[in-house]
């Protein structure tokens, strides 16, 4: 008992420190770049990160040093120029800060803070850009970045049109060049997270990579479901939501191959709690991070109570794991989804049931198609016309349902006392006075 209430009160005074920390002690931007608000400046700096896809431009991420003086600055440039990561740039522009906006739904985003997790506080909007070094920054990040254009390179070689857009998002969580009406499709049927970072696909996903391997063993599918989840982050370069995502797909691995749910709930706390002390805002202003953990609690505690309720769906291709895997999931994040982004989808369910099943299938296929390509470009566009297939079914399921009248609704204020008393039932429900065998070493 003294080692559940040790563990349960360090978990707690942290995520408090976290907390107050970003309440109570900011992290504040220099001073010097503060002046040079609202003037024409020119910089000089690295390219931090490979440069994201728009519909309509390219972002990139600048860290620009000046007298001893270091920032981070979003730079949003014309599609044209081949900017990669490391490459040494010159800008000249006006110098912005980010505003908070109110989106489709009527909610206010917090786009301040949600640069500010990342250290970005400034802003550039199609300055003059020109590059005047190449191969800059960290070698390994610059080859993994490598990787994965070719791969997605050879990609695109083999699928076109939309169904290429999508094996990206699938396999590499690339979702920024979809158009506007192909993104809000995929909110108004509540499958956007297929195409998301936020680790809510890669929990939903991660038990199929262990099931496609069972007749290996159970040792080596579990192995293969681990090195695929790493392959994956890997393939995405290692980002930090990659990493968050990863290690929130690995521990529901644990939990459903050992059955151990105590010990990997404590491993699922300690691990949120090592990211909130490394970047303590991502408690406060990372959905994504916010997205994983409550997806994972889903998958690891609520999924197993529920299966019972699914004993008329076929067991074949592990169909009922996927439905009960699927209505935990989403049933544990609407409460999360209203509040922060006031979208109810009516058709979520279905659409996620009819495309969910095939989602390993398809990121298996993309996989192969990237991989061939990269030996044999030719023999790829078969592998690409089978994963063709499923990718148009899986966008005509997403097309259909957001045609609906009723696919959804905005709920344009959820409060957050509702939220908060919501996720306090569904915690009783789920532990019940016996809250502290999370942090327990029982089985």
């Amino acid at each position: 008992m003294k080692d559940r209430i040790f563990y349960s009160t360090c978990f707690l005074l942290i995520f408090a420190f976290g907390v107050l920390k970003v309440l109570l002690f900011p992290t504040l931007p220099p001073l010097l770049f503060e002046n040079q608000v609202g003037e024409k400046v020119e910089f000089s700096g690295l390219v931090l990160d490979d440069p994201e896809h728009k519909e309509n431009n390219q972002k990139l991420v600048v860290q620009v040093k000046q007298e001893g003086y270091e920032a981070k600055i979003l730079v949003t440039v014309p599609f044209g120029e081949g900017f990669k990561y490391g490459d040494t740039v010159t800008m000249s522009g006006k110098l912005e800060k980010p505003e908070n906006f109110i989106t489709d739904t009527g909610k206010e985003f917090d786009y301040i803070h949600y640069l500010a997790k990342d250290g970005i506080y400034y802003l550039l909007s199609y300055p003059d850009v020109e590059i005047v070094s190449v191969g800059g920054g960290n070698k390994v990040k610059s080859f993994l970045f490598q990787i994965k254009n070719k791969f997605l390179e050879k990609v695109n070689y083999a699928i076109l049109g939309n169904e290429n857009l999508l094996m990206a998002g699938l396999i590499l969580g690339e979702k920024s060049a979809f158009s506007s009406e192909l993104r809000q499709e995929f909110v108004d049927t509540g499958t956007i997270h297929i195409i998301a970072l936020s680790g809510y696909n890669v929990t939903i996903v991660a038990e199929w990579l262990m099931k496609a391997f069972t007749f290996f063993g159970r040792n080596l599918s579990f192995g293969f479901g681990i090195f695929g989840i790493i392959l994956f982050v890997l393939m995405t370069g290692a980002s930090s939501t990659a990493i968050r995502a990863g290690i929130m797909a690995i521990l529901v691995l644990v939990a459903r191959a050992t059955g151990r749910t105590y010990d990997v709930g404590r491993a699922l706390v300690l691990a949120a709690t090592v990211m909130v002390l490394v970047n303590p805002m991502v408690l406060l202003y990372d959905v994504s991070f916010q997205l994983s953990f409550i997806a994972t609690v889903a998958v690891i505690y609520l999924s197993p109570r529920i299966e019972k309720y699914f004993m008329w769906v076929t067991k074949r291709f592990g169909l009922r794991d996927v439905v009960s895997v699927t209505f935990a999931a989403y049933v544990f994040v609407l409460p999360f989804i209203l509040y922060k982004m006031g979208n109810l989808s009516v058709v979520a369910l279905p659409a996620n049931f009819l495309v969910l099943p095939l989602i390993a299938i398809t990121m298996g296929l993309g996989f192969i198609t990237g991989f061939v390509g990269l030996l044999f470009p030719f023999l790829s566009l078969f592998v690409g016309f089978v994963s063709t297939l499923f990718l148009r079914y899986e966008l005509g399921v997403i097309h259909f349902f957001s045609s609906l009248p009723f696919a959804s609704f905005v709920v344009p204020s959820f409060p957050l006392v509702l939220t908060i008393l919501i996720y306090t039932y569904f915690m009783y429900k789920l532990f019940g006075r016996n809250f502290l065998k999370l942090f327990s070493s029982e089985n």
